[in-house]
């Protein structure tokens, strides 16, 4: 596939959507429509795998070169898609009566697409585009349940924070233009290249403040992350899902564009910037999600930390000459693993929770709190098998073997140590054993807490979903020892070496 026939996976979305729209309108059971939108995403899964080493050369990419197929926009596309099917079986029983499933399908479709859009943009603009088509989308659906106010609240304060930091975005941008006469990222880079004098102006000072700004409020950095815990709280758990494993990751995806290639002539200036964010997030992240009693709200504060994490990617590629060019592939190619393990681990452990409070509330009744971690007591002996895949979620989610989230995390941690951070790479590993004291705090309550009442009947498509999050975990941390030479480190690295030219890694 080359030119536009390289977009058929997002043009098939595109016309899912519309067909769930239409037939909506015409059909009284739409629980069909939820099994068309899986039919959907997995065969545009299935194009993205078929070609996940597909590259567009600029001159013959879709556009005018402003979206450009390649493994690193593949590797983003099928972390949105498996997301996308993990939260689309899940909604088939949390809105399997809904009468306004037409209306969560279409939103959930096109976020995904405007996900993959921002993936595979080479010029702001389209980025832009992307961006907004996701987030509108997303700004829909976290206010779903209307009749409930913490959903409408979580809504408001996603939208609001949402609209500001996209015109921090826009802001920061259109500096970036003025400065270089183009939006395309590939000229912004070279246009630093041949005029360093463009890094030292101090227009393109504020178009970098605005820039990490926008970005922060998108990645939930700390302090930008205020939105991010009332948001995933309130937020139905299968949106939230959506929100934390797709959202920001497609945040991460636009910055790893902008920064490491467009803005790269400017990294001794974000080199700061991002050291201070990278650690301070992991830690605010982490010593906040200990004291939580909301499951939902801990792993919110979790999902930031992990944030901290993946940032450290910024950190070592502006260390570059000082790290090595091979330290500097293992952090931007641990970096897009992390970002697809957590992606995996965070979007089962939201389902988890829907599966949890689904089950409280059919079976105890209407609670104050479904989410509080004292529901979580005796989980093991009331719902075994939610209790079990939640626990091996939870840890993938803290780095432990044999699952996907140790692996990701081993080579990020390594690539500080690689380019000579070691005291980065501490801090790192400080958090992450931090971060298993929360988690296993809720295992802890699950397995030795005293059940409150009689058994659970668990739901099997939320079973479904949860064992389909867990299989791929452990799939993809045992595939280099089934297939030498195959895995998707392999595939990660790929990615990575499409964006560091310029550090002629």
């Amino acid at each position: 596939m080359v030119g536009y026939t390289a977009l058929l996976p997002e043009g098939l979305l595109l016309a899912t959507a519309v067909i769930v729209l239409l037939t909506g309108l015409f059909i009284t059971q739409k629980k069909i429509l939820g099994y068309i939108t899986l039919v959907g995403l997995l065969a545009s899964l299935v194009l993205v795998l078929k070609d996940w080493n597909l590259t567009a050369p600029f001159e013959d990419a879709p556009f005018y070169g402003a979206i450009v197929v390649d493994p690193f926009s593949q590797i983003f596309s099928a972390m949105f898609l498996v997301v996308g099917i993990l939260v689309c079986i899940a909604a088939l029983k949390a809105y399997g009566e809904h009468q306004r499933q037409d209306e969560f399908y279409s939103l959930m479709l096109l976020a995904i697409v405007g996900m993959m859009v921002v993936a595979m943009s080479k010029d702001l603009v389209a980025l832009f585009i992307g961006f907004e088509l996701a987030s509108i989308s997303t700004y829909a659906m976290a206010g779903f349940d209307k009749r409930d106010p913490k959903s409408i609240e979580a809504a408001l304060k996603y939208f609001l924070i949402g609209g500001l930091s996209s015109s921090m975005m826009v802001f920061g941008m259109s500096y970036i233009y003025g400065l270089t006469g183009t939006t395309n990222i590939d000229l912004i880079a070279a246009a630093f290249a041949a005029d360093p004098a463009l890094a030292t102006t101090p227009a393109i000072l504020l178009a970098m403040v605005m820039l990490i700004a926008g970005f922060g409020f998108k990645m939930a950095f700390v302090p930008f992350h205020m939105w991010a815990p009332d948001t995933y709280e309130g937020a139905p758990s299968i949106v939230s899902a959506l929100l934390a494993a797709g959202s920001k990751k497609m945040g991460f995806a636009a910055a790893f564009r902008i920064f490491i290639v467009g803005l790269i002539a400017m990294k001794a200036d974000w080199y700061i910037a991002f050291t201070i964010l990278a650690v301070v997030t992991m830690t605010v992240g982490n010593i906040l999600a200990v004291v939580q009693t909301s499951v939902k709200r801990m792993l919110a504060y979790s999902s930031i930390a992990h944030a901290g994490y993946i940032a450290i990617v910024f950190v070592i590629v502006a260390y570059y000459p000082d790290a090595s060019a091979m330290a500097v592939t293992h952090a931007v190619t641990g970096g897009l693993m992390h970002a697809f393990s957590h992606a995996l681990g965070k979007a089962g452990a939201f389902i988890a929770v829907a599966a949890v409070g689904y089950m409280i509330l059919s079976k105890d009744g209407k609670v104050d709190d479904p989410n509080h971690i004292d529901n979580y007591n005796g989980l093991g002996k009331r719902a075994p098998i939610t209790a079990f895949l939640f626990a091996l979620l939870l840890c993938s989610l803290a780095g432990i073997p044999p699952l996907f989230g140790f692996t990701s995390k081993f080579v990020l941690f390594l690539a500080s140590v690689e380019a000579g951070l070691l005291g980065l790479a501490i801090i790192c590993v400080l958090n992450s054993a931090l971060s298993v004291y929360y988690y296993a705090k809720v295992v802890m309550r699950m397995y030795w807490g005293e059940p409150g009442g009689e058994a659970f009947i668990e739901s099997p498509t939320y079973l479904f979903a949860l064992a389909l999050a867990v299989i791929v975990l452990i799939a993809l941390f045992a595939m280099p020892f089934a297939t030498p030479g195959d895995s998707v480190y392999i595939w990660a690295e790929t990615a990575a070496k499409a964006i560091l030219p310029a550090l002629e890694v």
